[in-house]
């Protein structure tokens, strides 16, 4: 990996947290914690976070006694440690007016985890990564896939556990291979169908790894499934952590074998060829025909390595 590649920080990464997997095996250590008037919590409503209104955002933590004091009692989730301090996300959805406490509070306001990128460092933001992929994960495993009984959690949330049969079921990332794929002073980019984008918004070809699959396996597969296109010389750029649920976008450079299009009109609007100068002219935002995405996605800096000399 070259240096440039190197001092990549997308946003969603740089969790600054110490996860503490030697802690997380003392269930007596994460109970005391979990009542330490040192430690902090972020008391996420419907996978929305709360951010300090101000300025300079930040992201809202409580304190056990405020939790206490409002009414939650929720099995909190254990993030890590930053200093001495033990830090946990709790979801509080379901506590109506404490969510209603928090929400009228003068110094904070909830955000949705994309929008919340606008105000906090790219340090926080993988904090938020962390805390909303979890929420989600747990909110979705309640309840034993194998037998049906209730599940218990272990390992700060690491884990949950069947009260019945025993099974253990570990958090899930699925890994996702976004690509720019290159042929000289073109890139090719696609639009997908269905996502409510403009039409003329235009990202790196992306997919899921599938089962028994290596990464670059899968980057080939998807150029070929979604365009009709071989490719060669499949490079590694970099990876982000997105959130949405659980996804870890691992990005790379490929180089067209061949060029003619054959597009998979059931998954994809539209795939193209675009010249470099064009590309250049989007991500400064002065092109009437194409627009690239933001730099908070890792194919914005995918198709910016391309089109300044990747």
């Amino acid at each position: 990996m070259s240096d440039d590649r190197a001092e990549i920080s997308h946003v969603y990464a740089g969790n600054p947290l110490d996860r503490g997997d030697r802690e997380r095996r003392d269930e007596q250590w994460l109970a005391d914690r979990a009542r330490d008037p040192t430690s902090k919590f972020l008391p996420m409503w419907d996978l929305n976070v709360p951010i300090t209104d101000g300025a300079e955002g930040a992201l809202g933590w409580l304190s056990f006694e405020d939790l206490t004091r409002i009414g939650v009692d929720a099995v909190p989730v254990f993030l890590g440690i930053s200093g001495q301090a033990a830090h946990f996300v709790v979801d509080i959805s379901k506590y109506e007016d404490a969510v209603r406490e928090l929400k009228e509070r003068g110094d904070w306001v909830y955000q949705d985890a994309r929008t919340a990128t606008e105000f906090l460092s790219g340090a926080e933001s993988g904090i938020v990564a962390q805390a909303r992929a979890q929420i989600n994960w747990h909110n979705r495993n309640g309840f034993c896939s194998i037998c049906g009984h209730e599940t218990v959690v272990l390992r700060g949330g690491q884990v949950r556990q069947c009260s019945q049969c025993k099974i253990q079921n570990y958090p899930r990332t699925d890994p996702v291979v976004i690509t720019v794929v290159s042929d000289g002073d073109r890139c090719l980019l696609g639009r997908s169908r269905g996502r409510g984008a403009p039409v003329n918004r235009y990202s790196a070809l992306a997919g899921f790894v599938d089962q028994g699959e290596s990464i670059e396996e899968a980057v080939a597969r998807e150029i070929m499934e979604e365009a009709g296109i071989r490719i060669s010389n499949i490079r590694y750029h970099s990876s982000q952590p997105w959130p949405f649920p659980s996804s870890l976008m691992i990005g790379c450079h490929a180089r067209a074998v061949t060029t003619d299009i054959s597009m998979d009109e059931e998954e994809m609007a539209d795939v193209r060829w675009f010249q470099r100068e064009e590309v250049l002219r989007a991500l400064d935002g002065t092109s009437e025909d194409l627009v690239v995405p933001g730099p908070i996605a890792i194919a914005h800096h995918l198709i910016k390595a391309w089109a300044t000399g990747g």
